[in-house]
């Protein structure tokens, strides 16, 4: 069952992309997390994350990829990539959400280039993945949305789900030539001049309130991720409106909120258009409803 997953991930080795495994089926790090850690193995001298642990060795490959039919994840940064994200008005869960692909044409025609040719992957849910080498010794940022609308960015900090991939929604498959354009000039200057989203938390949260974030955001994802069928997208909606207060006090990125709560739903059984519905409504209502910030229990 792992054969064309193996081959898949060997694959993406063989370019020079640094991979690990995705739980079957999801999108999900198949790694342990640092509260699950052990300190041992890998993790010896610390807890070592999944965009430490992605490897090009074809042995380690073979190895992990040998114990089940497990997703590949390439961590984009040590890959020395940078990939546009282009989501689909299915996938942002709404027919009236922009549509990625011509939100990015726009971007391009204004800046007087055509959209570069490159190697691309059609994603699961219809959207398409642009992949771009990044200059030596330059470290780009991931985006959300910051660059246009529907369109997003992963380098450093980010990772994309390599073609061959198979998830309930249907599969990643490279839809052209293998060659990697090295990205343009131009589309390097937008992304960085892009609004740079908040990296951590404001002034006012330290220490004891820093680490109870931390663990609400665990214990919520938890939930999320064993949910019971008929209770899924409840639990999904009510630990988006608890969460969604740290991101009005700007305690929390929006984005890493959404991103660690997708995961949980979509491990749960939820399609990924059903998670962003619905994270979006949630965390929309917290947000407006938590504008003055509240002692923490």
């Amino acid at each position: 069952m792992s054969g064309p997953l193996q081959d898949a991930a060997l694959t993406a080795a063989e370019r020079g992309w640094h991979v690990f495994p995705l739980r079957p089926g999801t999108k999900r790090p198949a790694l342990h997390g640092e509260r699950a850690c052990t300190g041992t193995g890998p993790c010896e001298q610390g807890h070592r994350k999944w965009e430490q642990r992605a490897t090009t060795d074809p042995d380690r490959i073979r190895a992990a990829w040998s114990r089940g039919p497990f997703n590949v994840g390439v961590a984009t940064g040590p890959s020395g990539l940078l990939v546009v994200d282009l989501d689909t008005p299915e996938h942002k869960g709404s027919s009236d959400a922009p549509d990625g692909a011509a939100t990015f044409g726009a971007l391009c025609e204004r800046a007087g280039h055509a959209v570069p040719d490159t190697y691309r992957v059609r994603t699961a849910s219809g959207g398409t993945h642009l992949y771009f080498t990044t200059p030596l010794h330059v470290r780009m940022a991931n985006t959300q949305g910051t660059v246009a609308d529907s369109v997003d960015t992963r380098a450093w900090g980010g990772y994309v789900v390599a073609a061959g991939s198979t998830t309930p929604a249907g599969a990643y498959e490279a839809t052209c030539g293998p060659v990697v354009a090295a990205l343009p000039s131009w589309l390097q200057s937008v992304l960085q001049s892009a609004p740079k989203r908040p990296q951590g938390p404001s002034v006012a949260v330290t220490g004891q309130s820093r680490r109870y974030m931390d663990v609400a955001l665990a214990d919520e994802c938890r939930k999320v991720a064993s949910a019971q069928v008929g209770k899924r997208e409840a639990t999904l909606f009510q630990a988006a409106r608890a969460l969604g207060r740290f991101v009005a006090w700007g305690d929390l990125p929006r984005h890493v909120v959404e991103e660690a709560l997708q995961a949980g739903g979509e491990a749960a059984g939820l399609s990924a258009s059903e998670c962003r519905s619905t994270l979006r409504s949630a965390l929309d209502w917290s947000v407006a409803h938590n504008q003055r910030r509240r002692a923490m229990a």
